[in-house]
């Protein structure tokens, strides 16, 4: 980063980084119970990678996304021979994502962002204020 990062731009990573949290579980939530004919082709949960992000002066730091990976949990075998994705031995593989985690990252993800939407208000009003001053 080549300038000092300012409030407004702290906060618009942080919550660029929430908003990639929630659309992380989004999508989690809407593959739970998905299920694959091969443990290969299974959906695997995915999960953020956060890096802290200086800016030139190194007196305010941020967060940034380094990437999006798939978790490496192993895929629930179940015994279905009825699924017409079933394998030769009658099983199905089932998607790892533990729903109530999911729901619980995806309101803390949401609670951080409503936080910092209320940091840039308050500041926002601290500003307003300030110019009245003078």
């Amino acid at each position: 980063m080549a300038d000092r990062m300012s409030m407004f731009d702290i906060a618009s990573r942080a919550m660029s980084a929430q908003m990639v949290r929630m659309n992380a579980s989004a999508s989690n939530l809407a593959n739970a119970g998905s299920v694959a004919g091969s443990e290969a082709e299974a959906y695997r949960p995915l999960r953020p990678v956060f890096a802290e992000a200086l800016d030139a002066a190194g007196e305010a730091s941020t967060v940034s996304v380094t990437s999006v990976e798939r978790e490496d949990k192993a895929p629930v075998r179940r015994h279905d021979p009825s699924h017409p994705l079933a394998d030769a031995n009658g099983d199905v593989w089932e998607a790892p994502v533990d729903e109530n985690a999911e729901m619980i990252e995806m309101l803390d993800a949401s609670r951080q962002y409503r936080n910092m939407v209320e940091a840039l208000s308050t500041a926002k009003q601290l500003m307003l204020e300030t110019v009245r001053m003078k």
